[in-house]
């Protein structure tokens, strides 16, 4: 990163997470969904992602799989014009001094896990309110008089029931996960667009060529990064889906008893519920997202290394 662009990072970070979501969000449905119904004793068990996307679509239409779509755009685009400014800046202070092209994950990785650690503050109470939506709707072992009817509705009920601190329940899994996801994320994503860079780019002949080139690294390498992050934390991701949902408020709140628990019940698979539509969603929705931030970098003037 060349310069430092102030809030035009922010701008071009809030711009890819809107993306994200509107790409993403029918995908995370249908995880929540198989993480929260297939790691529990009662109610119905879903084949695969498929089935349960089927179910949506059948018993609400579309509008099912964007359920929650709410918390997540208000919360993901914040989440991530605060992931892609904070990381490009730190990683901008971190390697001044270094004369190299070549990433540098001492760089990276302390770049992208305190940008992912500050945005889980943001992600926790978004994702809760998304979670406790997104398991309302078909086969619901959620009880009607306990539904939500908006994601105000739910914010509300569980501050008023569970006191500031139950809206970020979930908050020390939630750290983790993106601590360490984002710092796999972009890790892959430098390495990758740096070697494509090398073997493409050098046989560009024109200016198009150039932007088709960037657009098609783009796709990859932010595909690639989201592959990666989720097959990384997913297991974190199962249990913060249960400590959210949840509606026993004394449940434990320590990720990893909630996994060992899981995999007693379910078995190495429980763990990975929802792993199918997760990587699905993992390779679209953050390549648009890569894609698009570094697309809104070009206009808004950020010029790249």
């Amino acid at each position: 990163m060349a310069g430092s662009s102030g809030y035009k990072e922010y701008v071009a970070g809030l711009v890819a997470g809107v993306a994200t979501v509107v790409t993403g969000h029918p995908f995370d449905t249908v995880k929540v969904k198989l993480q929260k119904h297939n790691t529990e004793v009662g109610g119905i068990k879903y084949r695969n992602g498929w089935h349960c996307a089927a179910r949506v679509l059948k018993t609400e239409g579309v509008r099912g799989l964007y359920r929650g779509a709410t918390s997540s755009f208000v919360g993901v685009a914040f989440e991530s014009s605060l992931l892609f400014g904070i990381y490009s800046q730190t990683k901008q202070s971190l390697q001044r001094g270094l004369q190299t092209d070549l990433p540098q994950p001492q760089v990276i990785i302390p770049a992208a896990a305190y940008g992912g650690s500050i945005i889980s503050f943001v992600l926790c109470p978004s994702e809760l309110v998304k979670c406790r939506m997104q398991v309302q709707g078909t086969d619901s072992v959620v009880p009607k008089s306990s539904r939500y009817s908006s994601p105000l509705d739910c914010a509300i009920k569980t501050v008023k029931a569970e006191g500031v601190t139950g809206i970020f329940r979930g908050g020390f899994t939630t750290l983790l996960r993106e601590s360490i996801g984002n710092a796999v994320f972009f890790s892959t994503y430098e390495y990758v667009r740096h070697y494509m860079h090398l073997q493409l780019r050098l046989n560009a002949d024109s200016s198009q060529h150039r932007h088709l080139i960037d657009v098609g690294i783009g796709i990859v390498t932010g595909g690639l990064g989201g592959v990666a992050f989720w097959s990384a934390v997913l297991p974190l991701d199962v249990a913060k889906t249960i400590i959210q949902t949840t509606p026993d408020r004394d449940a434990s709140r320590n990720p990893f008893r909630v996994l060992n628990s899981i995999y007693r019940r379910a078995g190495l698979r429980g763990c990975y519920a929802g792993f199918g539509p997760t990587i699905v969603r993992a390779f679209p929705a953050n390549a648009v997202a890569i894609v698009t931030w570094e697309l809104a970098m070009k206009i808004l003037g950020i010029r790249r290394d």
